[in-house]
């Protein structure tokens, strides 16, 4: 159990799950701070995403514990992860087999399968599919052949057949990307690339704010995520207000970046991919 703090993100999530060896982030969310009688521990730290521990993350401010307010929820992976990779949705697909984590060989891994592990993390349909994409792993080689229909929620709900030849050549270790996830748009504009910003969370599309030192940065990301090029221009909502994002301006999408759970004024963005004016 964590304790609440703006600054937590997928970053902090992404350690998180690395200490704990249950491979990649899905989720985080928040919930009601007590439970049993339980408090919890209010800690602000500032991560890359890199660390192997939350305790090598920048810590900011002093740890207290919390006796009210809210706990983050993480849900990790737990028996497939992405290595090596840019962001949360590319890197070396690994297994988790006998408590240790196993690279999978090419050959036994194919666009369905690649289409259930992209949607188990959240992330879009798969853009890239290639041996030695993302390095060698370290460790052993997965020996069966994933047989995905591509419906599954989980790679491991997959079917399997042993290997018919036991070995994986050198550079053979498959790579996968993911494209973003398809969780933004822009409404209201003339094109897809210009409007009100919303994200689709909890089933439902959902205002998306921001500070007023933070609006450019949140809007670039957008415009990224939506392969609509760089921000042309941003304008605060005037009457709306959604939930805020943090933004350093180099996410690949509003997953890598802090959420905020108080209410900031809505945007309006265009992106150089529309060619119409509002």
């Amino acid at each position: 159990m964590m304790g609440e703090t703006w600054l937590w993100d997928m970053r902090q999530v992404k350690v998180v799950c690395r200490e704990l060896n249950c491979g990649n982030p899905v989720s985080e969310s928040r919930g009601p701070l007590i439970e049993d009688g339980r408090g919890g521990v209010r800690l602000y730290s500032r991560c890359s995403g890199d660390e192997s521990s939350i305790r090598q993350c920048n810590i900011i401010g002093r740890p207290g514990f919390c006796d009210g307010g809210y706990y983050r929820h993480v849900t990790c992976s737990e028996s497939v992860r992405l290595v090596d990779g840019a962001g949360f949705c590319s890197g070396r697909v690994e297994v988790k087999s006998n408590q240790s984590w196993a690279s999978v060989c090419e050959a036994d891994f194919d666009r369905q399968d690649a289409e259930v592990v992209c949607g188990e993390f959240g992330c879009g349909a798969p853009a890239a599919l290639q041996g030695g994409l993302y390095g060698e792993g370290e460790g052993q080689t997965w020996d069966k052949e994933f047989q995905c229909k591509g419906n599954e929620s989980l790679l491991l709900d997959c079917d399997t057949s042993d290997r018919e030849n036991n070995t994986c050549l050198p550079g053979n270790a498959v790579g996968l990307t993911c494209s973003e996830p398809d969780d933004v748009r822009l409404v209201g504009g003339d094109s897809r690339c210009a409007g009100g910003v919303e994200r689709y969370n909890k089933g439902e599309w959902r205002i998306v704010g921001a500070a007023d030192w933070d609006q450019r940065d949140v809007a670039a990301v957008v415009c990224r995520q939506m392969g609509c090029g760089s921000t042309v221009s941003v304008l605060p909502g005037n009457t709306t207000r959604g939930f805020g994002f943090i933004c350093s301006g180099s996410e690949s999408s509003l997953r890598g970046c802090r959420r905020m759970y108080d209410l900031r004024p809505g945007l309006t963005v265009i992106c150089s991919g529309n060619n119409n004016i509002l």
